[in-house]
């Protein structure tokens, strides 16, 4: 009988030990993941010429600090480490190395600007690290087989580009371009997007191109060379502070082209206020997101509920809605990812994740556009919907359209 007894309490104890097993196999951490905690790092323009991109990096620990009140993601909470880049390279690397090496975080999220985040892309696939949802719509970011480890969120800049071609040529057919470009990878996808979508009109139509560097002070002698070429339509690809001096020098030397300036420049509190609503009548560019000034969608529920967050945990963001949005979008973009990994929060797995979004409608996100991913298309979102602005706002214009996202090293 005991012998009976003691294999009986051995077989017990296997079942047990075979029926927690499983469970205990569910759970798997990467570097900045337990049981109770969950870290991410990003690099921000806190201060420097894009500081007003910074308001991204404070959605972002907002929105997480909003998730972690309301218990977090799998019951555990976020913990957001936030350094300044001040828009500069070599700082961006030293700061990502912190977070990588010391702060050892389970992913890099929503880093902002393409230079800042090309001068990381190598080390961070190197050290099979996520560089996820990045606030830059460089086209590289969709390279699954040369970085798997890398994903943007903002549509491509050189789709973007292709489709105000498209409307150049439907619109404007016999137009006489001039184009202002920031002289780094964020300027010339959109001019090699404008050239494609042109295409063997892009010879006859461009007659006149000016770059710049980000530290230069003003973009004003650029701008009068432009004028002075005989220009009657005008692209500012250029990010905030000097999309916003594009569009003042252009009214100051009473210039009257057709203007288009990029999504990214779009924004009524970082952007056009500073250069003034009258200099921005007109205006033309892109948009995939809702419109957070605009009174059309107040009685949207994402729309209240984004409104209601920048209320409670951000409120000094009311004066930039529309870049609080982005930041809050990409949060919650990230909140998904996270979401879908389970227990099961290694680095690998995130990215898995994150390569399998379908459908995923977000708050913020013009109705019938949706973020969606593959293991072959890190491209979340590449549909949008022209805009001009009137008055105090932009007004939507044509239908949701779908970009030729290029999928680079293919």
């Amino acid at each position: 009988m005991r012998k009976t007894t003691t294999s009986v309490a051995a077989l017990a104890a296997a079942i047990a030990m075979l029926a927690t097993g499983p469970a205990l196999a569910q759970k798997k951490y990467g570097p900045g993941a337990s049981d109770t905690e969950i870290k991410l790092g990003n690099t921000v323009p806190y201060s420097g010429p894009a500081s007003a991109y910074g308001i991204l990096g404070k959605t972002y620990a907002a929105y997480f600090k909003k998730i972690n009140e309301e218990g977090g993601i799998n019951g555990r909470k976020i913990n957001v480490i936030s350094y300044d880049d001040a828009y500069s390279p070599p700082k961006t690397v030293e700061q990502t190395r912190k977070l990588v090496e010391s702060d050892e975080v389970l992913a890099v999220f929503g880093n902002v600007g393409t230079a800042s985040n090309v001068a990381i892309q190598k080390y961070l696939n190197a050290r099979k690290t996520p560089q996820l949802f990045l606030a830059t719509g460089a086209t590289r970011w969709n390279d699954p087989k040369q970085f798997p480890w890398t994903m943007g969120w903002l549509p491509s800049y050189q789709a973007e580009a292709t489709a105000y071609a498209k409307y150049l040529l439907k619109e404007k057919p016999n137009a006489k371009i001039g184009v202002l470009y920031q002289n780094d990878d964020f300027g010339k996808d959109y001019i090699r997007g404008l050239k494609e979508g042109l295409g063997d009109k892009a010879a006859s139509m461009l007659v006149a191109e000016a770059s710049y560097e980000v530290a230069e002070p003003t973009i004003d002698s650029q701008i009068v060379k432009l004028k002075a070429s005989g220009a009657d339509t005008l692209f500012s690809f250029a990010t905030g502070k000097f999309a916003a001096q594009s569009i003042k020098k252009v009214a100051e030397l009473g210039w009257k082209p057709l203007h288009i300036v990029p999504n990214a420049s779009s924004s009524l509190g970082t952007v056009l206020k500073p250069a003034g609503l009258d200099n921005a009548q007109d205006l033309v560019s892109a948009t995939f997101a809702k419109d957070p000034t605009d009174p059309q969608w107040n009685d949207d529920p994402g729309m209240k509920k984004f409104h209601a967050f920048v209320e409670k945990y951000i409120p000094e963001g009311k004066a930039m809605e529309s870049t609080v949005l982005s930041g809050y979008s990409i949060a919650q973009t990230m909140e998904q990812a996270l979401r879908m990994c389970g227990d099961d929060l290694s680095r690998a797995n995130l990215m898995k994740q994150a390569a399998n979004m379908q459908g995923v409608q977000l708050d913020g996100l013009l109705p019938g556009v949706t973020v969606n991913t593959s293991p072959t298309d890190f491209a979340p979102i590449d549909q949008f919907q022209m805009m001009s602005f009137k008055g105090e706002r932009w007004q939507r214009f044509g239908d949701v359209i779908k970009g030729e996202v290029a999928v680079a090293g293919n």
